[in-house]
């Protein structure tokens, strides 16, 4: 049993079977490990930025006796990839700007492969707009809560389409709000919640203090817009 979290196995379980497949960011490497013994990917090449993760990857692939079908390779993003050498690719486990700077850094990589999984940590609106504008299609996407945490996978393919987002897909995804994933409408819940309290702060903060009270009530109304979105949004899901 490879020992991955349900946030990494629903990643890996994104990626289309029978591919060769370049795991960018991939820390100990089980994602590979996992990929190839679930028999979903023929070859990988499991890359990083950083000597220590590939050190630990290497014994893990080793541990494993797969030395083989998986080999490691030091690389800031894709760059040390090959144009065509795998048929899709990984990014995961780091912040969204860093995952557009990667995939930006090596378009002509990404455009190339069949697709590519993605799961951001942050600022994920910027980038469904990112690879919208880019030419980038969503085919699906999955959101997991695991170890008190929300997570968004999505796999892409360059299909030079260029598609508009309204500001709710940007924010939550086209296909989470398709399918009426159970746990799009768990977080949307919770952030409603949490808007609450941010609004009910805000309107406190007004009451006490004089100061940035413009600022204040700007805030208070770009809270209540985005309630009004969820709202809208959680209405539209559970019809």
């Amino acid at each position: 049993m490879v020992p991955i979290s349900l946030r990494m196995k629903t990643i890996a379980d994104m990626v289309p079977m029978g591919l060769s497949v370049a795991d960018i960011g991939c820390d100990h490497g089980f994602v590979s490990i996992y990929l190839v013994t679930e028999r979903q990917a023929r070859h990988a090449i499991a890359m990083d930025v950083n000597e220590g993760p590939l050190i630990r990857a290497k014994e893990h692939i080793r541990q494993y006796g797969l030395e083989d079908a998986i080999e490691t390779r030091l690389s800031d993003g894709a760059k040390k990839l090959e144009c065509d050498e795998t048929d899709a690719a990984v990014v995961a486990g780091m912040g969204g700007r860093l995952i557009i700077r990667i995939i930006e850094d090596s378009l002509d990589k990404f455009k190339s492969m069949k697709s590519f999984v993605i799961s951001p940590h942050s600022d994920i609106s910027l980038v469904r707009e990112s690879l919208a504008a880019k030419g980038f299609v969503l085919e699906d996407e999955e959101m997991v809560f695991d170890e008190g945490k929300y997570y968004v996978i999505m796999r892409y393919s360059y299909q030079d389409v260029a598609v508009n987002l309204t500001s709710a897909q940007k924010k939550y995804g086209p296909c989470l709000i398709e399918k009426k994933h159970p746990v799009l409408c768990e977080y949307l819940r919770y952030e409603h919640e949490k808007m609450i309290q941010i609004e009910k702060r805000l309107s406190d903060e007004m009451l006490s203090s004089n100061e940035k009270k413009d600022a204040l009530i700007h805030r208070t109304e770009q809270v209540r817009a985005d309630m009004k979105e969820i709202e809208e949004l959680l209405s539209q899901i559970e019809k």
